[in-house]
C-alpha cells in the first residue's frame, strides 16, 4: 500500500509505504512523490530503504 498527502506545511506532498520504513518521498506534485517512491521500490524491492 502507498500513502499519499499533501502537507500544507512544507507546500508539497508526501508519499510513504508503511510496510517499508524508510520509504517515502518529498515533491511538489503528486505525480512526482509517486513516480519517486515506485522508482526505488524497483530498485530495492527486498530493502526498505
Amino acid at each position: 500500500m502507498i500513502e499519499n498527502f499533501y502537507s500544507e506545511e512544507d507546500a508539497g506532498y508526501i508519499t510513504v509505504v508503511p510496510e517499508l520504513p524508510g520509504c517515502s518521498a518529498f515533491r511538489k506534485t503528486e505525480e512526482e512523490a509517486l513516480k519517486e517512491v515506485k522508482t526505488t521500490r524497483k530498485r530495492n524491492p527486498q530493502h526498505p530503504v
